[in-house]
């Protein structure tokens, strides 16, 4: 009975636990780390000013990759305009005004299923309608359209469990003082769900940045030495870059393929540090 007792001691048990928790944690960070420093050492050779404001030349063996960069920033911010703002006029609706029955439930579940979907799928998709039946082409605009379809589902369910979140007696408080429930949301539940919403919408837009499958269909370009003039043109961007010089062009120096992955996840951590910053200053306004 002792010796059963000293096994089950709640000490010993807290330790055993934190001690798998450590474990666990380790094996999880320490992959990622390592992959991190190995793209930098195997990426920093090659950046440079050149490499990083220069057309590509001699069939992208050389020069930079400045087109890849300026028509990723332009794929993300036409993804954004065109996702964010019916994104979180939908997670309203859903959140603040519809009612609860088999309808909402239906639509919840499809939001959750199209956020499953492959994106290759979006990419024919958005090729069908974007580039072939509305005769946008292979541009930026049928590319940003098709990834904001794509991005809706996330931002979507992330921006309706950030409203929900809001307490309760705030919405209560509003009304009584004789304020309209869109006057609520707009001034009283928004401004106090920002943080999460910005989390959804930073979510979506990472997932649009480094996708190939989408803008392969409908924007895309293999070899562009030039900026796009227009949303009607097509561009370069860093991930179907990446997947052109790793698998189509022959003998390219593995130093330039990882380069390219360097500016990529420089690129995503550059969004989240700037929605990390927003965020830090929205939780210290919050009044909860």
């Amino acid at each position: 009975m002792q010796r059963k007792s000293a096994l089950l001691n709640p000490h010993q048990t807290e330790h055993l636990g934190y001690g798998l928790l450590v474990g666990i944690s380790l094996l999880t960070v320490l992959p990622i780390v390592a992959l991190v420093i190995y793209i930098l050492i195997q990426g920093m050779p090659v950046i440079n000013w050149t490499f990083l404001t220069a057309m590509p030349s001699d069939g992208m063996h050389s020069g930079g990759i400045y087109p890849a960069i300026v028509g990723t920033f332009y794929l993300t911010l036409g993804t954004a305009i065109f996702s964010v703002p019916p994104s979180i006029a939908a997670a309203i609706y859903l959140a603040e005004y519809a009612n609860e029955n088999r309808w909402t439930r239906l639509i919840r579940v499809a939001i959750v299923n199209l956020a499953g979907i492959p994106s290759v799928i979006y990419g024919l998709f958005g090729l069908g309608l974007f580039v072939e039946f509305l005769h946008f082409g292979s541009s930026i605009l049928a590319a940003s359209l098709t990834l904001s379809i794509m991005t809706l589902p996330v931002i979507i369910s992330t921006t309706e469990e950030a409203l929900r979140a809001v307490p309760r007696p705030f919405r209560v408080v509003s009304a009584t003082l004789g304020a309209t429930r869109w006057q609520t949301v707009w001034r009283v539940v928004l401004p106090e769900a920002i943080p999460g919403v910005l989390t959804g919408v930073i979510l979506g837009l990472e997932r649009a940045a480094g996708e190939t499958a989408p803008i392969l269909f409908t924007g895309a370009a293999f070899f562009l030495p030039r900026l796009p003039n227009s949303p009607f043109d097509p561009t370069m961007a860093l991930p179907y870059h990446l997947y052109v010089i790793s698998t189509q062009v022959p003998g390219m120096p593995i130093h330039i393929e990882y380069g390219t992955v360097l500016v990529l996840m420089l690129f995503v951590l550059g969004m989240n540090l700037i929605a990390t910053v927003i965020r830090s200053r929205a939780r210290a306004r919050r009044q909860w």
